[in-house]
């Protein structure tokens, strides 16, 4: 039985990947002229919620929202946990209406597509070059002062075992912050880990169905600004887990 769930969630995998690199392709031209020019850069964002919402509704994903916060003007610092590949693309569907980038890894520049997308709109991050990650910090400043939000996964990357069991924080989440004096919008995904799991495990886990989405209260500048970033990385991580630990899906 396990076998056969397993070759079940592979063909949802390749159903995915076709569905993603169809839509990629599909929406690539216009993505590509928009980032053509500095100026039309935000018209991007929009055209990255439709294809979010294209590859969700044809991927058989539904969003229900167990909390909602309103959120005032941004920009903002977004945190979540990361579990999955579909807390990406999902991201553009539960905050359409406040444009943001991505900060990670820059070892997604390693697909062709992707490098476009992600280089020109997006900020990669260079773990092992102190002066480009030094860049990246300021390239997320520059954008955060032109209005843009930006997303961070501070686990670093999606974690190796245990998910969805959180690892500890990498500071540079909260680093900026604190230096560009925005507020922290943290939001829990607690389905993804077993909605779309790793690729690499081949017959691991995946399916269509609800993707569950906690959004907890912003974290004010005055707030972070009494505490340390240390302070302020453990106090994000407790209420990003708080709803995992509620559902028994995290025990540290």
């Amino acid at each position: 039985m396990k076998q056969f769930l397993g070759v079940l969630s592979l063909c949802y995998k390749c159903y995915v990947g076709l569905i993603f690199v169809t839509t990629l392709l599909l929406f690539y031209p216009f993505i590509f002229l928009t980032l053509s020019r500095h100026a039309w850069k935000k018209w991007s964002f929009p055209i990255n919620v439709v294809w979010s919402f294209t590859v969700r509704l044809c991927c058989g994903i539904w969003v229900h929202r167990l909390r909602r916060v309103r959120l005032p003007k941004g920009p903002y610092l977004i945190v979540s946990n990361h579990t999955s590949y579909f807390d990406i693309f999902i991201m553009y569907s539960i905050l359409p209406t406040h444009r943001f980038l991505f900060m990670g890894k820059s070892e997604i520049l390693g697909y062709p597509l992707m490098k476009t997308f992600f280089k020109r709109l997006n900020i990669p991050v260079y773990r092992n070059d102190r002066i480009k990650a030094a860049k990246s910090f300021i390239q997320a400043k520059n954008a955060v002062k032109e209005g843009w939000s930006i997303v961070i996964f501070p686990e670093g990357g999606i974690p190796d075992c245990n998910l969805p069991e959180m690892v500890e924080f990498k500071s540079g989440a909260f680093k900026l912050s604190k230096h560009a004096q925005i507020p922290i919008v943290p939001i829990t995904f607690l389905d993804h880990y077993h909605m779309f799991s790793d690729p690499d495990q081949v017959l691991g886990y995946a399916h269509p169905g609800i993707s569950r989405i906690y959004m907890h209260d912003i974290i004010s500048v005055e707030q972070q600004n009494e505490l340390s970033e240390s302070e302020l990385s453990d106090l994000v991580f407790k209420i990003l887990a708080e709803p995992l630990r509620e559902r028994g899906l995290m025990k540290n």
